[in-house]
């Protein structure tokens, strides 16, 4: 069988951009053509482009033309503006975590500890709004880079709700760790919320997603989160921290702990913890209680590969898993991270869509309904916890 050719364009040259093109590396239901890459940073554009043989294009609607897949990969607060365009256009796109959000009013004042989380959630609903709005009018699709979705614990969850049509009565789940690698984390006009959207979106969506599973399984309609009851915390702000160097400790107005409590129309739960107050590397989990069995997807650590050494000093060029603060004694080592992770496995079912057609298991429905929680869990957490009302849209 002859494969599709479909055109990719990388929108941002970072961190993100970077995963996603070693990822489409193992897409298998397309031919993938690299039509180039845009950024506003010509000294980052030149060293992503030319140590993959890339175009360099200067001009993001000569990109958006010239693909049929566009890549967003750039900071959140630019995400509404570049899905649309490239929607006008009838192009598809796939959107990098957090999907949108609020990241202030401009103001050099604006402080995210001090700003009315309403404000926030109203912002980021209209943002979500327009996207899907630009979407409904497009022949175009949003793609939502939610890699936990993919994940093939997550995966092989969802054929087990399908099959036994099992009624998932409580979930909890976790992604936390000792702090980002981006230095830009931790300031609210950058990254939109600390944990909780940084984190938690993960865990979160996850959940969500299985709950869409669910209630398309047993009636054909997805069962949607209603309401949150939040709280979050800044750790490693408050002046009796004691710092000992393992955690970063650089967030400026953000929190580094958020707790979430859904509860989903059908009366049922799911528990999420998010932080940046972990060490050993990162903790990705969720455990699915049902009413006919009980499922713990362990992304990561996973026991796939167990490693000892007696001094670091042996495994100097090795790398072991994603954070972890020393390589000395036992390790948990992922063989193929990005396999756990469902990064190879998300790129090849978005590419697999755009040649083919079907359904898209990360959808513009999940975004929305992740941003949606997470804006209304800061609002709770800014009451104290109070029980808020989800929009959903």
């Amino acid at each position: 069988m002859d494969l599709r050719v479909i055109r990719a364009g990388f929108i941002g040259s970072g961190f993100a951009a970077k995963f996603h093109y070693d990822a489409l590396q193992r897409v298998f239901s397309a031919r993938v053509a690299f039509s180039g890459a845009y950024s506003p940073s010509a000294e980052r554009l030149r060293e992503f482009t030319a140590e993959r043989s890339l175009k360099a294009y200067d001009n993001l609607e000569a990109l958006i033309d010239d693909s049929d897949v566009l890549h967003i990969c750039t900071p959140p607060v630019t995400h509404e503006a570049i899905v649309i365009a490239a929607l006008k256009k009838n192009k598809h796109v796939i959107v990098e975590k957090p999907f949108t959000g609020y990241f202030g009013d401009g103001s050099p004042e604006f402080n995210g500890d001090k700003f009315p989380k309403q404000q926030g959630l109203e912002h980021a609903v209209k943002s979500i709004q327009n996207m899907l709005e630009a979407e409904r009018q497009s022949e175009g699709r949003i793609m939502y880079a939610e890699n936990w979705i993919y994940a093939p614990a997550i995966q092989k969850e969802r054929e087990i709700l399908q099959k036994t049509s099992a009624q998932i009565i409580w979930m909890h789940g976790e992604q936390s760790h000792s702090g980002s690698h981006s230095m830009s984390y931790g300031q609210w006009k950058l990254s939109g919320g600390g944990s909780m959207i940084g984190k938690g979106c993960h865990p979160l969506a996850a959940a969500i997603y299985l709950k869409h599973v669910e209630g398309k399984a047993r009636n054909g309609n997805a069962i949607r989160p209603a309401s949150i009851t939040a709280r979050t915390h800044a750790i490693t702000r408050m002046p009796s921290y004691q710092d000992e160097g393992y955690l970063r400790t650089t967030y400026k107005d953000t929190e580094d702990f958020a707790m979430l409590h859904v509860m989903f129309e059908d009366g049922t739960i799911a528990d999420i913890f998010a932080s940046e107050l972990v060490l050993g590397g990162v903790h990705n989990w969720l455990e699915v209680n049902t009413s006919n069995h009980r499922t713990i997807c362990q992304i990561n650590p996973n026991t796939s590969m167990q490693s000892y050494t007696p001094a670091e000093a042996h495994y100097k060029d090795i790398y072991v898993v994603e954070k972890t603060e020393t390589k000395q004694g036992w390790s948990s080592i992922s063989p193929d991270e990005g396999w756990f992770a469902g990064y190879q496995h998300e790129m090849d079912a978005f590419y697999k869509f755009a040649a083919q057609g079907g359904d898209i298991e990360s959808d513009s429905k999940l975004a929305a309904d992740v941003i949606s929680v997470i804006y209304a869990g800061y609002v709770s957490s800014e009451m104290n916890g109070k029980e808020v009302a989800i929009t959903i849209l």
